[in-house]
């Protein structure tokens, strides 16, 4: 294995330059776990333990869009209240899924997850650009909204990869609010999921410590990073780069 053979001081540059591109990533396009899940797999990681690892380290990539959202979130801090219980709830169920679970049947799962988070994302601006135009006034909206943040949040503690696309997806078929607004409240909403989540690996997930210590310190790094080059790349540029990392992995995987 890759990771038997390359001295300690490499890997933790690699981690640490796959933390800083994953940072970035999120804060432009999101998809940073398309980056480091991988990075770690080739490193030599365990599949469950890349996943748990990713989970936590990329925790701080996720603060810059609560930063630059702060103002849509200010007037929605009431619908967020009311979505944590499925946050909460749905993040625990999938996070001792997990867990409890297979290793084997996890390993199986891993390409179908990423190649649908995958399809999913690099049809993202089709599916935002759909929901703003979307009729609202469906009554059953509210529950379909508790019970789709639900079901993500499920996701989002098994897996994540994928995971703002996805909230952005139920909260704009169910919502009335603006795309900027939508935006805010997924971004507020994927930091709680993964803030969770990373609270319950990091006591009972095992691990890979030398990559999580690079990969926090990465993300940071990088999250800020990307809010400085947001206005400089483009975006379509990284969603290209991050789809093709996903569409790899899925197929190296698989096979």
């Amino acid at each position: 294995m890759l990771a038997v053979s390359l001295p300690l001081g490499w890997r933790l540059t690699i981690y640490l330059a796959a933390g800083i591109a994953a940072g970035i990533s999120n804060g432009i396009a999101g998809g940073g776990t398309f980056i480091t899940f991988p990075t770690m797999l080739a490193l030599g990681v365990p599949a469950i333990q890349a996943n748990v690892s990713s989970t936590v380290g990329v925790l701080p990539s996720y603060l810059g869009g609560l930063r630059g959202f702060r103002d849509e979130l200010r007037t929605r801090m009431p619908l967020v209240r009311r979505l944590l219980p499925a946050c909460l709830i749905g993040t625990a169920f999938g996070t001792a899924l997990l867990l409890r679970g297979s290793p084997t049947t996890f390993r199986a799962l891993v390409p179908w997850l990423i190649g649908g988070a995958t399809i999913l994302f690099a049809l993202s601006p089709l599916v935002t650009k759909r929901l703003a135009h979307i009729d609202h006034a469906h009554p059953t909206r509210r529950w379909a909204l508790q019970i789709g943040v639900f079901l993500v949040a499920v996701y989002g503690g098994y897996f994540g990869a994928g995971l703002g696309i996805m909230l952005l997806a139920v909260m704009g078929l169910t919502l009335p609010d603006d795309l900027d607004t939508v935006q805010g409240l997924r971004s507020a909403l994927s930091t709680v999921i993964n803030a969770v989540a990373a609270l319950v690996f990091l006591f009972r997930g095992h691990l890979a410590v030398e990559a999580v210590i690079m990969l926090l310190i990465g993300t940071a790094i990088g999250g800020w990073l990307g809010t400085v080059l947001i206005k400089k790349l483009r975006p379509n540029t990284v969603r290209v780069l991050i789809v093709a990392i996903g569409a790899a992995t899925a197929i190296r995987l698989a096979v």
